[in-house]
């Protein structure tokens, strides 16, 4: 029996930026902004997606990953009714709700860290922090000093080994659980955190909900040191963010099938995206805009849990500065959304169909079948079901002999319901320049 998550198609929602909170959060007073947010549901369901992952969310100073209140929404944002209504508005569209957890840091203004600038050695929260030492100041002024995440001052590191500091991020864990419903968190700097912990957290969190499901933001390593039964169900699947983008400015497929192929013992469960809130957006990095739909038809298709950010389904354009991720998390009005739609918008809601009915693209088996710099032909598949993705990145046609080694005697677009014969195990396939198709494996008898 597959779980949610396996079948899982995600819209990434960074919501101070999209609904344009102020970067300070200085304000007494709450400003409910999930009004707003609320009116973004129709669209992520009309895309095929049935999750989002929305954050950060946690009462903060600023970027929202400086907390400094675990159980509060921030006021930017609304009240924690605010978002109760919104969890519940998802599910009744059948959409599962992913939270980011920043349990790695706080903010300055957490209590924890504010009682120790209150009460030095006499702090019963002095071991809540990773490197605390009273003998020096820190850069930010304080009688003591600290280790911080990156250096960043601002962002104290929590001491993840202190059974203290555990047992109230479980608890704040829960919380969110009990009172809001939510069905997952995503850990935030998760390739920095305590293996010991992420064990801990999986087997407190199972025991909460049974399908609550944990996914790191992962950058760099072997991804299977995360993904495993004992800690996290997903990470972030940078390698072949990377792969996708750049074996397409380098008319290199290699680089993407070689990625895939060395990823496939944990690919399945790994969170797939083209941009995010700290990515220069998919379609700033491309040297040629006609391969948008190509990189989303492989994003939807090949093994993982496609994501989708906020905007790029508009093909919407945006780059980080020296200074500033703003133009990576733009305000967007979903009153906008009917004049923004476009083409990438129709294909990107027929992949996400396509995810959703088809199990072989739920942790179904890969198996490569052509390659060439230019072109690349693959299959998930499952029991009996099949399924083939082929893609061409050059600017002219070309004609492809791809092999078929499942049964069946016909090949029908999921795009158009085109029919294409398999003959003698393969298919002959014209392909215009910058084309790619999705084709379901099937037989006379099963029409």
């Amino acid at each position: 029996m597959s779980t949610w998550y396996e079948k899982g198609v995600f819209y990434h929602m960074y919501p101070l930026g999209m609904t344009g909170a102020p970067k300070q959060n200085q304000e007494n007073a709450v400003t409910d902004r999930f009004e707003e947010l609320n009116r973004w549901i129709p669209h992520i369901r009309s895309l095929g997606c049935n999750a989002i992952y929305i954050g950060p969310l946690f009462e903060s100073t600023s970027h929202g990953y400086d907390t400094r209140d675990y159980k509060l929404v921030d006021k930017r944002l609304g009240t924690n009714n605010s978002f109760k209504t919104f969890v519940s508005l998802c599910h009744s569209q059948g959409i599962k709700v992913v939270v980011d957890g920043v349990f790695n840091h706080t903010g300055r203004e957490f209590f924890a860290f504010q009682n120790i600038q209150a009460d030095r050695e006499a702090s019963a929260y002095r071991d809540w922090y990773r490197g605390i030492n009273f003998s020096c100041q820190s850069p930010m002024g304080d009688s003591f000093t600290y280790e911080a995440w990156q250096g960043h001052y601002g962002l104290p590191c929590l001491n993840l080994w202190n059974p203290e500091v555990k047992r109230y991020l479980f608890e704040v864990v829960r919380f969110w659980i009990d009172e809001f419903d939510i069905d997952g968190i995503r850990l935030d700097c998760a390739n920095v955190l305590d293996f010991g912990f992420m064990k801990e957290l999986r087997a407190e969190t199972t025991a909460m909900k049974e399908e609550f499901w944990l996914m790191g933001e992962v950058i760099h390593g072997e991804y299977s040191r995360w993904v495993n039964p004992e800690m996290l169900h997903s990470v972030t699947n940078y390698e072949l963010h990377k792969g996708l983008y750049s074996g397409h400015n380098d008319h290199n497929y290699f680089e993407i099938a070689h990625t895939v192929r060395r990823l496939e013992q944990v690919g399945r469960d790994l969170y797939t995206f083209v941009d995010n809130h700290d990515e220069n957006r998919l379609a700033s990095k491309l040297n040629l805009p006609e391969h948008l739909p190509l990189v989303y038809t492989l994003l939807f298709t090949l093994p993982g849990i496609p994501s989708i950010y906020y905007g790029s389904e508009w093909g919407i354009k945006g780059m980080r500065t020296k200074y500033s991720d703003d133009e990576l998390r733009p305000s967007i009005s979903i009153s906008e959304a009917d004049q923004l739609n476009c083409g990438l918008t129709q294909l990107i809601s027929r992949l996400g169909i396509i995810h959703r009915d088809n199990p072989e693209y739920h942790r179904g088996e890969y198996k490569e079948l052509l390659l060439t710099n230019r072109q690349y032909a693959f299959a998930r598949f499952t029991g009996d079901l099949a399924a083939v993705t082929a893609v061409n990145n050059d600017d002219k046609e070309v004609n492809l002999r791809i092999p078929v080694p499942f049964p069946g005697n016909e090949a029908v677009s999921l795009f158009d319901g085109s029919v294409i014969p398999v003959e003698n195990g393969f298919i002959s396939l014209l392909l215009k320049g910058n084309e790619g198709i999705v084709l379901k494996i099937t037989s006379d008898h099963q029409k």
